[in-house]
């Protein structure tokens, strides 16, 4: 709640001022100035004030201990992902990485990457580390996982695959936006980054767009100089302002989320006519010991699920709800739903089988009354296959 934020010396407001300028005044002689120094404030494309403070804050929830990790806030999540990749790779490096993962990661390591630099990937279902110990090969230089995956929530025993890549001399990055710092810090557990994209669950108010690196302070200077400074993915300063306000609540909006995604996916998976529900902390998920195991304090808000049908039947069904919205991205106060028909293309080939089958309706549980939800996925189910 106080990293970041303080007394502003200006005005004796107790909160931090949104710094709108993109330019700071320079000394009197600046014939001396590196123009890419992030550490003088010159400039907001090396780094503002909204930004500093923010980080301050993603490195307390991060590393709470203080055993010397630094972040950089960047301008989304995939800005942040594409800043590690960009950062630590060279043509022909190779890349191993989870073969479910968000839709923008996969496609920067299986087309963008390859196509332009030389750099290959290779995509294994990181839930199994034998899988990951045999995808390493010499030129392997990042494993790359996320957990719990998007969107069937595989979770990956990070510590074992942190210590395979170690032990390849490769570095260990890990997505874990939908777990947050609060259910899971893979830095503790031997990684070596950890990516967040800010728009979502740290932010939590689904009014601002940002994403972050955070790691060994060597390595995240390294992202600062290079993918921030003279790749331009800045964060801007009233993005950076709202994500250290939604950030606050954070600890206390996920045990609501976590509590309430419980309540929703034990009322779906109860219910006949849904063909299958994917969330960590039902026992029929297949890492559900795992998760139990490694996510601290709940199993998150996002689950997976089909009703026992077709496309349009899903469809129908999301057209049906009151409450529930009908949009993309996730982590915000309301509940938020996106229907993903079935398709074995891309990403989609990776997905476990009733994904393949019947596609998904992604649920992002928010913070309403977990009654409310229930009676409103329970009435949109009676509207499209009346009970008998």
């Amino acid at each position: 709640m106080h990293a970041g934020n303080g007394v502003d010396p200006g005005t004796g407001a107790i909160r931090r001022p949104v710094v709108m300028a993109n330019s700071y005044a320079l000394p009197d002689d600046p014939s001396e100035l590196d123009w890419s120094d992030t550490g003088t404030a010159l400039y907001t494309r090396n780094g503002g004030a909204n930004q500093r403070w923010l980080e301050d804050k993603l490195v307390a929830l991060e590393d709470p201990r203080g055993t010397g990790t630094s972040a950089v806030a960047l301008a989304s999540g995939v800005a942040a992902l594409h800043a590690v990749f960009f950062t630590f790779l060279r043509s022909g490096d190779h890349v191993v990485s989870s073969d479910v993962t968000y839709v923008a990661t996969h496609r920067l390591l299986t087309e963008l990457l390859p196509d332009r630099y030389g750099i290959t990937a290779t995509l294994v279902d990181s839930s199994d580390p034998d899988a990951v110990r045999a995808a390493i090969r010499p030129q392997t230089r990042l494993v790359h996982v996320e957990t719990p995956a998007n969107p069937t929530t595989r979770i990956t025993d990070v510590e074992a695959v942190a210590a395979i890549a170690h032990s390849a001399g490769a570095l260990c990055s890990v997505d874990a936006t939908f777990a947050t710092p609060v259910l899971a810090r893979p830095l503790e557990l031997g990684t070596d980054l950890v990516v967040h994209s800010l728009t979502k669950y740290i932010n939590g108010h689904g009014d601002a767009m940002g994403g972050a690196v955070l790691g060994r302070t060597e390595l995240v200077e390294r992202v600062r100089a290079d993918a921030m400074v003279d790749v331009g993915g800045v964060i801007s300063p009233f993005n950076a302002w709202l994500i250290s306000r939604g950030a606050v609540t954070l600890p206390m909006r996920m045990r609501a989320h976590c509590a309430n995604a419980q309540v929703v996916a034990e009322f779906l998976e109860a219910d006949p006519r849904i063909a299958y529900v994917a969330y960590p902390g039902l026992a029929s998920h297949p890492q559900h010991e795992l998760a139990t195991a490694t996510l601290d304090g709940g199993y998150g808000g996002m689950l997976a699920f089909a009703l026992d049908g077709d496309a349009d039947l899903q469809n129908r069904f999301v057209a049906a709800l009151r409450i529930v919205t009908s949009a993309v991205s996730l982590g915000h106060d309301e509940t938020l739903v996106v229907h993903v028909a079935a398709g074995e293309k891309g990403r989609a080939a990776h997905f476990p089988e009733p994904f393949r089958r019947y596609g998904h309706l992604r649920l992002s549980v928010g913070l309403e009354d977990p009654r409310d939800l229930v009676a409103d996925l329970s009435q949109a189910l009676d509207t499209v296959i009346p009970r008998r």
